[in-house]
């Protein structure tokens, strides 16, 4: 595989630096086409790494976690977006998942659910019976940079792979 390009990090094929994904990322990746690089773990949040390694915020995508009530009965999602965008939680999501309150996940709750770090949650390996949804502009983007499951790394994959995750489904997700 010939690494990609975009912007400074020098992006190797992820089985190739399992150092760099969090354990469920690692075990989840099978064979989809992702790409790791290391990064400064307190330029992890979208906009400080997007300003310090040259990567446009609409080739980047963050992943939210979000809980929905419904009858005293708990779900959670994974919901994908472009950094550019942001998620209507209240509206599609909250309709698509079929509940009557949605927020989003406390930081400890997603943590210790994912079993990944907060501002590294990707929708790679979050646990198996959770939806990924995943916002048709993502599908879209081409290549996208994604959180790795840790702080101190991201992923790079084409936005169209996340469809084909086993519980990703795409819908128009971004507020309008």
């Amino acid at each position: 595989m010939t690494a990609p390009v975009l912007g400074k990090p020098e992006w190797k094929p992820a089985a190739d630096v399992p150092e760099l994904l969090a354990a469920p990322v690692r075990d989840a990746l099978g064979d989809l086409a992702a790409y790791a690089t290391p990064i400064d773990a307190e330029l992890a949040d979208t906009a400080a790494f997007c300003a310090e390694y040259d990567v446009p915020m609409a080739a980047s995508a963050n992943c939210v976690i979000v809980l929905g009530k419904r009858a005293g009965e708990e779900s959670y999602a994974a919901v994908m977006v472009l950094a550019t965008d942001r998620a209507d939680v209240n509206g599609v999501i909250r309709k698509h998942l079929g509940v009557r309150k949605i927020s989003f996940t406390a930081q400890d709750d997603a943590v210790g659910r994912t079993g990944m770090e907060y501002g590294g949650i990707t929708p790679i390996g979050p646990p198996a019976d959770w939806p990924v949804l995943v916002d048709e502009a993502v599908v879209a983007a081409g290549p996208v940079v994604i959180g790795s499951g840790i702080r101190g790394s991201k992923l790079l994959i084409d936005g169209a792979d996340l469809a084909k995750l086993p519980t990703a489904t795409v819908l128009d997700l971004a507020q309008h």
